[in-house]
């Protein structure tokens, strides 16, 4: 029996903007799971306890799998209750080095009140443990794109030789101990759609590389 691949979107999202990703991954053999949580409510580790209980309930002690988007990374590279059984991660678009973006803008109080406390701790990584299995990262380089609305605002933050997805920088997504990294042409609101992330993320969770 393949894994149970656990989808994690992404701040502010829901778990339809996983949902074509999720799709393929059943064509594929895979089941999924994926929940809409509470992302602009709650801290980060309040929301991977909440997971964890969760997933316990659901899976048991069958073998996981996560494809996460965004936040969604950091959410699992909290999800280190002993009773879960991770096999491989895909990380999506993670600001696994913190997100320059949250740091400038968590002094905003329209920033606060929208992305929440979450949001707000994006702006430092210092704290967050490592994920609790292998993991491979995919970092997007398109920095503007219409459907990523934040690549035209806030997105001007970065300097034009800073690779990134219009949200986050590509060194921002990188974390000691990846078992593989790849770059693709896509932004960062609809990575998980990307036709060649779809085929990176199936040959990780089958092969553990890409």
């Amino acid at each position: 029996m393949k894994p149970l691949v656990v989808l994690l979107h992404g701040l502010a999202r829901g778990h339809g903007s996983m949902a074509k990703l999720g799709a393929y991954l059943r064509t594929q053999g895979f089941d999924t799971w994926a929940k809409t949580y509470p992302s602009r409510k709650h801290s980060i580790a309040y929301l991977a306890s909440a997971l964890s209980d969760q997933l316990v309930d659901y899976a048991g002690e069958r073998p996981l799998c996560a494809v996460t988007h965004s936040m969604g990374g950091i959410i699992v590279r909290h999800l280190q209750d002993p009773r879960l059984n991770w096999s491989r991660i895909v990380m999506l678009a993670p600001p696994n080095g913190g997100s320059r973006i949250a740091a400038g803008l968590v002094r905003n109080p329209l920033f606060r009140w929208f992305y929440g406390p979450a949001g707000s701790e994006l702006a430092d990584a210092a704290a967050w443990p490592a994920p609790p299995a292998p993991f491979a990262v995919i970092a997007g380089t398109r920095s503007r794109a219409l459907s990523n609305v934040t690549s035209w605002t806030v997105g001007r933050r970065f300097t034009q030789d800073v690779a990134n997805d219009g949200t986050v920088a590509v060194e921002e997504t990188r974390l000691q101990g990846m078992a593989a990294f790849a770059e693709v042409d896509a932004t960062h609101t609809w990575i998980m759609n990307s036709l060649e992330v779809r085929r990176l993320v199936v040959n990780y969770l089958n092969y553990g590389a890409f």
